[in-house]
C-alpha cells in the first residue's frame, strides 16, 4: 500500500469513525475491522495527516438546540472566484457549511441557521453584498445522515503481518 491510497482497512476505519468517532476506541475498531490495534492507530494518524480526516464534529439539531430554521442558499458565483470566497462565506454569523458545486448554473451551496427569519435573510443580503447571485433558498426540515456504505468493514488480514512487518506492535 502506497500512503496515499484509501485501502479497504482505511475504508472500515472510516466506517467506523463515521459510525460513531466520540464512542469508538481503536481497539473497538480494530474488532470491527479485523485487525491490530496498532494498526488502526497508525492508520487514522495516516488518514489525518494527509487530510482524508479533517476533522472530528458534532452531529448538532439545531432545532433542538433553539435554531429552528436550516436555510439552505443556492448561489452563483464567477467560477474563477468561487472556490476563494468560501472562506469569507463562512464568516457570515449564522452560517454552518459552504459547500461548491460544480455542475449546473448554481455553484456554491450555502447552509444557515437562525432561531427567526430575521436571522436568516440577513445572511442572503450579505451573499448578495459579496456579489454572489442568490438564486434559491430552501427551508430544511430535517437532516439525518449515516455513514458511508464504500466504506463498510472488510477483513484486513493482510495488515496484520504489515504491523509486523513495520515494527509498530502494541
Amino acid at each position: 500500500m502506497t500512503d496515499d491510497t484509501v485501502d479497504e482497512v482505511d475504508r472500515a476505519i472510516l466506517h467506523a469513525l463515521q459510525d460513531d468517532a466520540r464512542n469508538l476506541s481503536s481497539e473497538e475498531i480494530a474488532e470491527r475491522a479485523g485487525i491490530a490495534g496498532s494498526t488502526v492507530r497508525k492508520r487514522i494518524r495516516r488518514l489525518e495527516e494527509r487530510g482524508v480526516v479533517k476533522g472530528y464534529d458534532a452531529a448538532v439539531d439545531y432545532a433542538r438546540s433553539g435554531y429552528p430554521l436550516r436555510m439552505l442558499l443556492f448561489c452563483t458565483a464567477a467560477i474563477p472566484e468561487r472556490g476563494e470566497m468560501v472562506p469569507r462565506i463562512l464568516d457570515i454569523e449564522g452560517v454552518v457549511s459552504v459547500q461548491e458545486l460544480v455542475t449546473g448554473e448554481e455553484n456554491l451551496l450555502v447552509t444557515a441557521v437562525g432561531e427567526t427569519d430575521a436571522d436568516i435573510t440577513p445572511v442572503a443580503q450579505r451573499l448578495l453584498d459579496m456579489g454572489l447571485t442568490v438564486s434559491d433558498e430552501v427551508l430544511v426540515r430535517s437532516h439525518e445522515t449515516t455513514p458511508f456504505s464504500g466504506f463498510v468493514a472488510g477483513t484486513g488480514d493482510e495488515d496484520e503481518s504489515e504491523d509486523a512487518a513495520e515494527g509498530e506492535g502494541d
